[in-house]
């Protein structure tokens, strides 16, 4: 059975976003859409202003404590760390230490042999793409089945 977008945005066990929203139209779209948060590749105010209107969190993409500051200012839920290849987790640990208040959500580089050392930096969530899905259904079934493990050692610290 195939399940497009929209049609796995209404099944209750999905939490299903959009991701590179660029403008206050495609947020808006988005959630019209089902979408249940917005993520942003930069800082784009009207996407936040959008999101929160219809009751979506947003996760504008952020590369510096400046940018941070700023999406935070404007009502940013988290923030992106994007590209977290960019930089790394003792980096986010290092801004943490001046911005504690800031969720952060590296993406872009994050992988399942790194994924822990993010969320054991203050990280709140990591967001990945080809690293966790490609090679088909059963790579990635396996992939998260050894990432969940990875991140509950994390947890049990």
């Amino acid at each position: 059975m195939e399940v497009t977008g929209a049609g796995l945005a209404r099944r209750p066990e999905a939490l299903v976003g959009a991701g590179t929203v660029l403008d206050a139209a495609a947020a808006r779209a988005a959630v019209e859409a089902g979408a249940r948060f917005l993520v942003s590749p930069s800082l784009h105010p009207d996407v936040i202003r959008t999101g929160h209107r219809y009751g979506v969190p947003v996760f504008p993409g952020v590369a510096t404590p400046t940018e941070i500051v700023r999406a935070l200012e404007e009502g940013a839920d988290a923030v992106k760390i994007f590209p977290a290849s960019g930089v790394s987790p003792s980096w986010l640990r290092d801004v943490r230490q001046a911005l504690p208040q800031a969720p952060a959500i590296p993406t872009g580089g994050v992988t399942i042999d790194n994924a822990q050392e993010w969320i054991a930096a203050g990280a709140v969530a990591c967001g990945m793409g080809s690293a966790l899905t490609s090679g088909g259904a059963k790579a990635a079934g396996d992939r998260v089945t050894a990432l969940l493990a990875k991140l509950a050692e994390v947890a049990a610290r």
